[in-house]
């Protein structure tokens, strides 16, 4: 998809932000972290050039019915993330990915962003994330304070941290 999405966007860099993500981290990641067939995705250098991406390989779209998974274009703004994530991002540059490159949200990042989306689907990829040690209750306290958001998503967020660790 790295590959097939830099193509089509004229972009080297392609951005994953959605839980799909977690692969770039952890490719083995646990199953329940894997369910969804959508990768959120935005060329790094022209965002708005997402529309093209889910124009020609997103949902419903011969590339989806093909490998089973599609492509949604989104723009850096659909995630609450927290400051300095773009320096954290995981680079995916491998065979399949060539001469393309995947920049996915660092794990901690991620969860953080999922926390301040407060769905309860969220909650659950967060939980699993914390039982398997893919993130850490003690930086992702400290970033959902940091991603600039509503103080009622703050304090939502820390509280299902707070109760989910006690």
């Amino acid at each position: 998809m790295i590959r097939a999405a830099g193509a089509i966007a004229d972009e080297d860099d392609i951005v994953v932000i959605g839980s799909q993500a977690i692969l770039g981290a952890h490719a083995d990641a646990p199953a329940p972290l894997l369910i969804s067939q959508e990768a959120d995705v935005f060329p790094a250098r022209r965002p708005e050039r997402a529309d093209v991406i889910d124009g020609a390989i997103g949902e419903m779209s011969p590339f989806h019915e093909t490998f089973g998974y599609y492509a949604h274009g989104v723009g850096p703004e659909t995630a609450r993330l927290p400051a300095g994530w773009r320096d954290r991002l995981v680079a995916v540059d491998n065979a399949n990915t060539k001469p393309r490159r995947g920049l996915c949200l660092h794990p901690d990042d991620l969860a953080a962003a999922k926390l301040l989306a407060g769905r309860e689907k969220d909650f659950a990829f967060v939980g699993v994330m914390l039982d398997t040690g893919l993130a850490d209750a003690a930086v992702l306290a400290e970033r959902v304070g940091a991603a600039g958001a509503a103080p009622e998503q703050v304090e939502k967020a820390r509280g299902w941290l707070a109760a989910r660790l006690t």
